[in-house]
């Protein structure tokens, strides 16, 4: 081969090696334009009447296990103070992924993992603290094991982070930014290390003033990272803007009457509070209005306790379960129930099976919408009371027994007590939801509590041809919640609740009429 044939071939190696280099830095550029783009497109909370994109996963996703675990688990507490060592925490058979796979069995869409408690007690190994799992004798980094779990199994991750730490010295720097600037680095470690992550839910801000937390520089942070994620901090929602004025959930029944305490935050918090079936869902801040849906967030457990105890605790009944998924899933809301692992880091079988058992019952199925409960047609119907108690000014009237609230609820003056609720005789129902009130006794903890039943026997009844006829003959407690399905519908004018025996006044929160297909 001749020189000048030679000298050609080498310029068009160069050139191609230079086209090369270009067409690399081309497709770089065009990269790196495309992650900006995407990261611009960061759902931000807009003002608006109808849920962003944000929202609409979140509503469609509507169903997720709160899994409470860390050092307070070893120690038989709800909230420690961060002085508990982090050799406390030693999980003998620690299994997240049977955690995941329960959920996954259970019909639940995601998983909503405690990172770090008020307690300052990191799940996984931070840079910016020793009091974590790796400075535990089980070393294991539980978010990564349930972040891959979740993949695993097709479900969404979320994650819980205190914004109050116990142990974290800078907590209590007079410059609120230099504590702001730890959890930055923290969530960064969370969201860079272990994401996808479809939701951050944020509590403790009660012990600063909602201005000091940052929460504006943690959402911005989390939207970078995880565009889609939903942000909000617990007890979301004030009376007045400004002032730290509290408005219970079952209260939000008018749009734009109530204020941000936490801006931005993606929808509504407030555990382990329920809506009502009136619930609204437009706010306000600086005089523009948002929409945010609300996220339920309740314990399995019958005794209320968030981290799993030494004993064995009683579970909710199904039929409490059932209704409260419908009632809490209803009207674009979600519910996260907490299922917590012990000691060993495992779920307990038994409370797996309880889970797993109530999404059967729903026929909550994959990739399918949440089942509904049906049509509710006793609702704020008038309804009479053969007595009504009342103390102290207030009345415990028998409008309040469906008038959609959890949080209000009739009571009798005596024990044989009677409601009759007026109904349309053209609504057929087929089916009769009833929460009873229940006296409580707290437990040794001073968190965990015994909740205690009045109604003793009782009998449903409808009104037929000029009498009364009983469709329905409970001879037992009906418990927090009795539901009773009836193999075929009836139609009636009126319905009356009758209590044959209680141990005191009779009380209930509400009584529902149902039509159920």
């Amino acid at each position: 081969m001749n020189t000048q044939k030679l000298h050609a071939i080498n310029l068009n190696k160069m050139y191609f090696i230079l086209l090369m280099k270009r067409y690399k830095t081309i497709v770089f550029v065009v990269a790196i334009a495309i992650i900006g783009c995407i990261r611009a497109h960061a759902q931000l909370l807009q003002p608006g009447t109808t849920p962003n994109a944000t929202q609409k996963e979140m509503i469609k996703r509507g169903y997720g296990m709160f899994l409470h675990f860390g050092v307070n688990t070893f120690m038989d507490v709800e909230w420690s103070d961060g002085s508990i060592p982090a050799s406390a925490y030693n999980p003998t058979h620690l299994d997240p992924d049977q955690w995941v796979r329960t959920a996954k069995e259970a019909g639940f869409r995601y998983v909503l993992l405690i990172t770090k408690h008020h307690d300052g007690f990191c799940l996984w190994d931070s840079k910016y603290t020793d009091y974590d799992v790796a400075s535990s004798p089980v070393k294991t980094d539980v978010v990564k094991a349930v972040s891959d779990a979740c993949r695993k199994y097709g479900l969404k991750f979320a994650i819980y982070y205190s914004l109050w730490d116990r142990h974290e010295p800078s907590f209590k720097n007079k410059d609120p930014q230099v504590y702001i600037d730890y959890m930055l680095h923290q969530l960064t470690e969370l969201f860079t290390n272990y994401g996808p992550i479809c939701e951050l839910w944020l509590d403790g801000g009660w012990a600063r003033k909602p201005t000091d937390w940052g929460i504006d520089q943690l959402y911005k942070l989390v939207k970078k990272y995880d565009p889609q994620c939903a942000v909000s901090v617990n007890h979301t929602i004030v009376n007045e803007e400004g002032k730290r004025q509290f408005t219970l959930p079952s209260l939000m029944t008018e749009d734009n009457k109530y204020f941000f305490q936490y801006f931005p935050s993606d929808f509504r918090l407030w555990d382990p509070k329920i809506i009502t079936q009136f619930d609204k869902k437009q706010y306000l801040h600086d005089g523009k209005s948002y929409y945010l849906p609300f996220e339920h967030t309740i314990c399995l457990s019958s005794r209320w306790n968030w981290f799993q105890k030494t004993e064995e605790l009683p579970v909710r009944s199904l039929d409490e379960l059932q209704e409260l998924f419908y009632w809490c899933t209803d009207n674009n809301n979600s519910l996260v129930i907490n299922v917590p692992p012990d000691r060993t880091g495992r779920i307990r079988e038994y409370e797996a099976l309880t889970v797993i058992e109530l999404g059967k019952r729903l026929g909550i199925a994959a990739n399918k919408p949440l089942p509904k409960n049906g049509k509710n047609i006793s609702v704020r119907k008038p309804v009479h009371a053969t007595s009504e108690f009342t103390e102290k000014n207030k009345t415990y009237t028998a409008s309040l027994v469906n008038d959609g609230s959890l949080d209000s609820r009739w009571q009798a003056a005596d024990t044989l007590a009677e409601l009759t609720i007026s109904l349309d005789s053209t609504d057929a129902f087929n089916k009769i939801s009833i929460f009873e009130y229940k006296d409580t006794k707290k437990l040794s903890d001073e968190f965990s509590q015994i909740r205690i039943g009045r109604i003793q026997e009782y009998s449903i009844d409808i009104w037929k041809k000029g009498e009364w006829k009983t469709i329905y003959l409970g001879a037992e407690p009906m418990g927090d919640c009795k539901v009773i399905k009836l193999p075929k519908s009836y139609t009636t004018d009126k319905l009356r609740f009758k209590v044959i025996k209680a141990t005191a006044p009779p009380s209930l929160y509400e009584l529902s009429v149902i039509q159920q297909q």
